[in-house]
């Protein structure tokens, strides 16, 4: 290694970002995900797992199959070139399943290695052990399976390769679905007897998991005849024949729930990771979380201290990014909530009201309905007082219009800034298969229906709204199927979603 490359910033992380479960990333990985500046992902990566890198560049490099959207060669010159670009970047290197289980990963770290840029590898919890565990199949088991092997589909060497594995009692082939009649014919003539049972799992530990069984004679026909295709995990022994009495995942309320087999897409903020989708999974749904918009700081905090300087009306925060944003200009001032003091504090919903309330500050003022026509119309204060709205330069004039309608002083000082997000090209495919959108904001209706081009109309897409507000903001942005939560709340938007899809 040079010294020039061992001063530099430059270091990649290759991270195993598991078989699906979003919930499978190690805290590791979670770690590393933080840090970079960079992400390269693939197609088997969950891309709900960018959340943890909500300012990084995000950059998809899948390969799907025999399909090669990007050859792996240029993928190792990429991450080699991330790394040393602005004078050395972290880079993580997001690969589904474990990151040396036929990942090419070993391949990935050479590169790194021969360009002197240092490097970590975080295992990651790999297909061919959950997907069998998810469908209730264990690879070992002492009274049946003392050992496993972990194969690649490929056919190549045939028989001879299979004949080396005659000692071994439980078979796991991954990238396999395609060869499957050929593998199933050569491990037949290795020895295998054309009995032994057999079982695919596709998609597996998603809410999408698809498992089917059969014998080493049947299997292929088995996967066809249900169209199981890639990417799918095959396990051959007599452990198989333990899945009926260990089920558990597809039996469960993860995948058995109101939203079972349903594509949900969460809109949110490119740094925001959402509760919503935790309770979107428990009801069975598949969370595809598409971020929109992202919040910047304002290039100068000075218009806001100067607002903030012998105010001593009432402060108005209608969310939590502006809770967030109002601590952040306080803390770069060297300030903290003694500054408020003055002030009385009204939230917008109970929501905005915890965000104070983690902070040390308890709201003077919650309207009974969440909402800011709402707080408008209910905040305790007469005519001639002084309000100051801190918010973003695109809210909107709900709440103005409806204090200047009782003569109540209207001030709104720019907090922060609400700028578009563009998902990736993978995430946009996946939004146009998607049952329901979440839609938690006016903005993000907006930012949803401006993504409209000759490939994609969002419009048609069913959303259900956070409320009467958003449910307006949609309207107007063009949507047609809308369903509105019946409470600001994210057990509702749930419902909400859920009463959309059973209407289509």
């Amino acid at each position: 290694m040079t010294d020039g490359a061992s001063s530099s910033r430059a270091f990649v992380s290759l991270i195993g970002a598991g078989p699906g479960d979003p919930g499978l990333l190690t805290l590791h990985g979670q770690r590393a995900l933080r840090e970079a500046d960079v992400v390269l992902f693939d197609y088997l990566a969950n891309p709900e797992l960018l959340r943890f890198a909500p300012d990084a560049e995000t950059i998809y490099v899948g390969k799907k199959g025999f399909s090669e959207y990007i050859s792996q060669e240029q993928i190792n010159a990429l991450i080699v070139e991330k790394a040393q670009d602005r004078g050395g970047q972290r880079v993580a290197r997001l690969k589904g399943g474990d990151v040396y289980v036929f990942g090419r990963g070993g391949e990935e770290a050479e590169a790194c290695a021969l360009a002197g840029i240092p490097f970590e590898v975080v295992p990651g919890v790999s297909s061919a052990i959950a997907a069998p565990a998810y469908a209730g199949i264990p690879v070992t088991h002492r009274e049946v399976a003392r050992s496993f092997a972990v194969l690649t589909g490929n056919t190549k060497e045939g028989g001879a390769h299979y004949e080396r594995l005659s000692g071994v009692d439980t078979l796991v082939l991954l990238m396999g679905v395609r060869n499957l009649t050929q593998i199933s014919a050569d491990l037949i003539a290795a020895g295998r007897s054309p009995d032994t049972p057999a079982a695919t799992i596709q998609w597996g530990s998603t809410p999408q998991q698809r498992t089917v069984t059969g014998t080493l004679t049947t299997i292929a026909q088995v996967v066809q005849d249900a169209g199981l295709e890639a990417p799918a995990v095959t396990v051959v022994g007599e452990v198989v024949r333990l899945r009926e009495q260990l089920r558990w995942f597809d039996l469960g309320s993860r995948v058995g729930g109101s939203l079972a087999g349903k594509t949900v897409a969460v809109t949110r903020t490119r740094d925001g990771a959402s509760g919503l989708s935790d309770v979107l999974r428990s009801r069975g749904a598949s969370v595809l979380e598409v971020p929109l918009i992202r919040f910047a700081p304002i290039p100068d905090d000075a218009p806001v201290l100067a607002a903030l300087h012998g105010f001593g009306g009432w402060l108005l925060l209608t969310s939590n990014q502006a809770v967030t944003a109002l601590f952040g200009v306080l803390e770069r001032a060297g300030l903290d909530a003694r500054a408020l003091a003055r002030v009385r504090i009204a939230a917008v919903g109970p929501s905005t009201a915890r965000s104070l309330a983690e902070r040390g500050l308890r709201a003077d003022f919650v309207p009974s309905t969440p909402g800011a026509r709402h707080l408008g119309s209910g905040l305790p204060a007469g005519a001639g007082e002084a309000t100051l709205h801190l918010t973003s330069q695109l809210a909107e004039d709900d709440l103005q219009r409806a204090l200047e309608a009782r003569g109540i002083a209207y001030r709104r000082t720019e907090l922060y800034r609400t700028e578009p997000a563009v998902p990736t090209e993978n995430v946009l495919q996946r939004l146009r298969e998607a049952a329901v959108v979440t839609l938690a904001s006016g903005s993000a209706a907006r930012h949803l229906a401006a993504l409209t081009n000759q490939d994609f109309d969002p419009l048609a897409l069913p959303v259900a709204a956070m409320g009467p507000q958003t449910a307006d903001a949609a309207r107007e942005a063009g949507f047609t199927r809308i369903t509105v939560a019946d409470t600001a709340s994210l057990e509702s938007l749930a419902d909400a979603a859920e009463r959309a899809v059973q209407t289509g």
